[in-house]
């Protein structure tokens, strides 16, 4: 029997990650955020030290990493035994994240990986594709979305808490190139599922948004 599937995609700084986790403890189920998985490749380049052109070199990167979520109070991504957590927020790592993302090779890879999460009582998933490609077959699914002014604001606001140097403005081009590159990528690109619930979260709470998860879920 196969564990029943939550899909959570939209664009980065929808609020993806935070309703998902709290829906995901609220249900008792398993949580895969499958934007970490590439932020967490394109921390593994980095480290390298690999030109982004370099495919060959970034694949190997990519089937020699190993990686582990824990989910305590909040999620813990290692990599390769290193606590990476705390780079996988940063402008810079989504930026070549967004990029890797678009490479066939690391894809198929990762594609494996992000099904094993599929375990009872259930699962949800957090992303881009989870329910157009990776989750096709979910019995639920959302498409989470904001306006690029408030997807920008609320970014802003957490690097300012974290005490890190942030531009509004620079963020907020930031964001809307990303959002261009993941909907006209070849391979998987950012769209909402025809079968899923949309739900634009410019002007709702979390909590709010949260409910309204929940009750596709009742």
């Amino acid at each position: 029997m196969l564990a029943p599937v939550l899909t959570i995609d939209g664009p980065s700084g929808a609020g993806k990650g935070t309703v998902s986790r709290l829906v995901a403890k609220k249900l008792g189920w398993h949580y895969l955020d499958s934007g970490s998985i590439y932020r967490s490749v394109a921390i593994a380049i980095q480290k390298a030290s690999i030109n982004l052109g370099d495919i060959s070199e970034i694949v190997k990167v990519t089937q020699a990493m190993v990686l582990e979520f824990e989910c305590a109070d909040a999620l813990i991504v290692k990599l390769n035994g290193i606590n990476i957590t705390d780079q996988l927020g940063l402008e810079s790592t989504g930026n070549i994240a967004s990029q890797v993302a678009a490479i066939p090779e690391v894809r198929a890879i990762l594609l494996q990986k992000q099904k094993d999460f599929r375990q009872l009582p259930g699962l949800v998933a957090d992303g881009r594709d989870m329910g157009t490609v990776v989750f096709s077959d979910a019995e639920n699914k959302v498409f989470l979305t904001a306006s690029a002014e408030k997807r920008a604001e609320r970014r802003y606001k957490q690097l300012i808490e974290k005490e890190i140097d942030a531009n509004l403005a620079t963020i907020k081009s930031e964001i809307e190139a990303r959002d261009c590159r993941d909907m006209e990528r070849e391979n998987a690109p950012l769209a909402m599922a025809s079968d899923a619930l949309y739900i634009d979260s410019s002007d709702m709470t979390i909590n709010s948004v949260v409910e309204e998860v929940l009750n596709l879920i009742r």
